[in-house]
């Protein structure tokens, strides 16, 4: 992992301000890209070996579900349009072991993020013009994939005070290092 919550702790050290960008929800503007598109539920069709998938957050759990030989459900996520059902059906993957899922989890969703970056030029646009700031998912609900505060929480600018261990803003990072 390149960059990840010790880095961001030395560049907190090191600086004055950081330059942090916020991002949590999924809600798009119709007239022009925003932040919302850093989500794993925002919604944009991308295709890797001719599987098409609606968010990145479909794709990290078919690749879940896949992971642990789950077919059935995995075949379920790739007909599902709703998000939400998405995150239930990954859910209810069986043989499910959290340090194999630990082992891979960050590398599927740096991958599925990859894709759908690269295939959708507006996207690719908003993620690289962010050049070099630190992306943190500010959701209060996630202290995996988000820093488990909300953007307003004084602590959000503290990466010593962050809950949670922000994996989606760091593998959004590394995926616009790989579009460089």
């Amino acid at each position: 992992m390149k960059h990840d919550l010790e880095q961001t702790k030395k560049h907190f050290d090191d600086a004055e301000n950081l330059d942090l960008l916020f991002f949590w929800g999924h809600t798009e503007n119709k007239n022009h890209v925003t932040k919302a598109c850093l989500s794993q539920w925002y919604e944009s069709d991308f295709a890797i070996n001719d599987i098409i998938y609606f968010t990145a957050e479909h794709y990290m759990m078919a690749e879940k579900a896949k992971l642990f030989n789950n077919i059935e459900i995995h075949d379920e996520i790739l007909i599902t349009k709703k998000q939400g059902k998405v995150k239930e059906l990954g859910r209810q993957i069986t043989n499910f072991k959290q340090e194999v899922w630990d082992a891979y989890k960050y590398k599927i969703v740096v991958e599925g993020n990859l894709h759908k970056f690269k295939q959708n030029e507006k996207l690719k646009t908003f993620l690289l013009n962010t050049k070099n700031q630190i992306l943190v998912e500010a959701s209060p609900v996630d202290n995996i994939w988000g820093i488990g505060l909300t953007a307003e929480n004084q602590d959000a600018k503290n990466p010593y005070l962050w809950q949670g261990e922000n994996l989606l803003g760091f593998a959004l990072m590394e995926v616009r290092d790989l579009l460089k």
